[in-house]
């Protein structure tokens, strides 16, 4: 049975016997991968469950927790191991109980957000490797050149990836070259995938983030996805701003950064995202 081989590969990974002592839990919610809760008798662990033609996806994720981890700035569940069974891939997370009955302090979450993307990472956007975005290519070949890297790199994949539905490419991504030209950020580690979904406050009360998509990007990219599907409350973005206040030009910014966001959801989901990336788009031909 698969369980058994990933309660192995967690004895190994961990070096510290483990075994199941009850069936896993599936868990609500993922739309990309399955999600379980695994019970030992004094520890749990969250396990992602895909294609086994999927595990690189969890290589990169685990690689990217590492590194969020590594800065000591905000927390992320530690990866234990990943690997293969007869059926799945699989990502071994640890489980941070999330806090059930309070609101949680927003404040920290944006704080702490704040000192990550503070922290130096070079002078190229890019990542060591390319990962995923869902289950979409994410690429991340390095450039000296913001506006290049995301108009070709973000906007200009997923317009590939898409197959001409949008209108012509080369202008799309020469309209993102254009807005972004005079925006020269410096790199920060992104988490490069924050919606609601992937932000809570564990059981001890601590701003937590997960299933990042992380890369050297402008840290804008990571404020601007937290407003595409409703928004953090106003204390998070009080708080970050304290600590990093966002540049003039933010806001015309915003919806170009989240295209690329819109477009991914329309490539994976299709539906209503069409309309949404298409209003976009002709709203970014209109101001360049």
């Amino acid at each position: 049975m698969f369980w058994q081989d990933i309660v192995t590969e967690i004895t190994l990974a961990s070096g510290k016997k483990f075994e199941m002592i009850r069936p896993a839990k599936l868990l609500s919610g993922g739309c990309i991968n399955q999600g379980y809760q695994l019970f030992g008798s004094n520890i749990s662990y969250f396990i992602k469950l895909n294609r086994t033609d999927l595990l690189s996806m969890f290589n990169t994720e685990a690689q990217a927790l590492r590194e969020i981890a590594s800065t000591s700035t905000i927390r992320v569940p530690l990866p234990i191991t990943t690997g293969i069974t007869d059926n799945y891939s699989f990502l071994v997370l640890e489980w941070l109980e999330p806090d059930r009955e309070i609101q949680g302090n927003w404040t920290k979450m944006g704080e702490n957000l704040a000192h990550l993307h503070s922290i130096s990472v070079g002078k190229n956007f890019g990542w060591q490797q390319d990962n995923n975005i869902g289950t979409t290519p994410q690429i991340n070949h390095f450039s000296s050149c913001w506006a290049d890297f995301f108009a070709n790199g973000r906007i200009g994949y997923q317009l590939k990836v898409s197959r001409g539905i949008f209108g012509d490419k080369e202008i799309i991504v020469q309209s993102v070259k254009s807005a972004l030209n005079d925006h020269q950020p410096s790199p920060s580690l992104v988490h490069g995938d924050l919606w609601s979904g992937n932000a809570y406050f564990s059981s001890d009360g601590e701003p937590t983030i997960l299933d990042p998509a992380a890369y050297y990007g402008d840290r804008e990219v990571d404020i601007a996805m937290t407003e595409l599907f409703g928004g953090f409350p106003a204390d998070f973005y009080q708080g970050y701003n304290r600590v990093a206040p966002l540049e003039h030009g933010y806001p015309q910014r915003r919806d170009i950064y989240n295209l690329y966001h819109v477009l991914n959801h329309f490539n994976l989901f299709g539906g209503n995202y069409q309309m949404q990336a298409q209003n976009m788009i002709q709203q970014l031909l209109r101001n360049t």
